[in-house]
């Protein structure tokens, strides 16, 4: 596993200037928003008193948890204060509650399902591990809007009869595989327990995964790899290793190609096709993930290895460069970076 590739003090601060540079930027914004009257034509901030930047609200979520993330790795890097400061200004108990009325309307049921709804429970989760009187009250404050989107999925699971499968923000594994860190944190067995029956009812009889349809045009997950790692953390070690042999047989020869040639991203100016660089990430992490289940030298663990590395030398130098790309590939390059 190269150097390059770890997260370190010199990453953590360029990501956190490129996530602070975007959480509270407002405009461009690609609102999830459904008009029920005329009273409902407000802006992104006027909606959203916290999540209205990085162009859209999970992104911002995202770019939150970033955040987070490295000022608890690095409580000394140079945007400590920074951090510090926007999250006191605005993770405030009116804000948050202007946060849950919005999710609370009736008709909002849906509103970010799944991804955003796991990735404020992973924001929570992250906060939780926060040792300081900041992290503490930033947890308190936050636990309403966690307590929603918790309650969505306790609902929703057992009505999901089939998974998605897509490589973008409705992916069903990928939604589990961020839940399930919430509820391992805080103890949640009955959300714990959802995740795990639904995830055994989509993916338990799944094997010799083709990954024909990878990458998709706008994939930023492999629905294969991400299902993979879902499975991991909803079944005993001895089991999941088992399942994964017979749902991936052939990693010790590199196949399925597909996952383990990285896309080539065309045009890093379109919103969509950047989402492929997103996706080099994303696979990186995962194998990232997935070779910690073989031994040094065992060839399934060096061809994943040697795969993630391939994935996050194609697109880490992209991660900033165009506004449509650097508003949220800071988080998938650091989760790749601190597998």
């Amino acid at each position: 596993m190269s150097p390059d590739f770890v997260i370190n003090a010199e990453y953590a601060s360029r990501f956190a200037a490129l996530a602070l540079a975007h959480v509270t930027r407002e405009y461009p914004n690609k609102l999830d928003h459904i008009l029920y009257d005329a009273a409902d034509v407000q802006s992104p901030k006027a909606l959203h008193p916290i999540f209205y930047g990085s162009f859209d609200w999970h992104s911002c979520v995202h770019g939150y948890w970033l955040l987070a993330r490295v000022y608890r790795t690095f409580p000394d890097m140079e945007q400590a204060s920074s951090i510090r400061a926007l999250f006191n200004e605005l993770v405030t108990p009116e804000n948050v509650a202007a946060e849950v009325a919005y999710a609370a309307h009736p008709g909002r049921g849906g509103f970010e399902r799944p991804y955003g709804w796991a990735w404020v429970l992973q924001l929570c989760a992250e906060f939780s591990l926060h040792e300081s009187a900041d992290g503490r009250r930033w947890l308190e404050t936050l636990a309403p809007l966690g307590a929603v989107f918790r309650e969505r999925f306790i609902a929703f699971l057992p009505k999901a009869t089939y998974a998605i499968r897509v490589g973008t923000h409705f992916n069903s594994a990928f939604a589990v595989i961020l839940a399930k860190d919430y509820a391992d944190r805080f103890a949640d067995v009955q959300l714990a327990s959802e995740l795990r029956t639904a995830a055994l009812r989509w993916f338990s009889n799944d094997t010799a995964a083709p990954a024909w349809g990878e990458p998709g045009g706008d994939d930023f997950l492999s629905g294969t790899l991400t299902e993979a790692v879902c499975m991991s953390r909803v079944m005993p070690t001895l089991d999941f290793e088992l399942w994964l042999d017979a749902f991936l047989p052939d990693v010790a020869t590199s196949r399925p190609h597909t996952l383990f040639a990285p896309a080539y991203v065309s045009d890093r100016t379109d919103g969509k096709i950047a989402h492929l660089d997103g996706l080099n990430l994303s696979r990186a992490w995962c194998w990232r993930l997935l070779a910690r289940h073989w031994s040094e030298d065992d060839p399934r663990r060096i061809a994943a290895v040697v795969a993630a590395g391939a994935h996050l030398q194609t697109s880490l130098p992209h991660v900033a460069g165009d506004y449509m790309g650097e508003h949220w590939l800071g988080t998938f390059a650091l989760l790749a970076m601190s597998s």
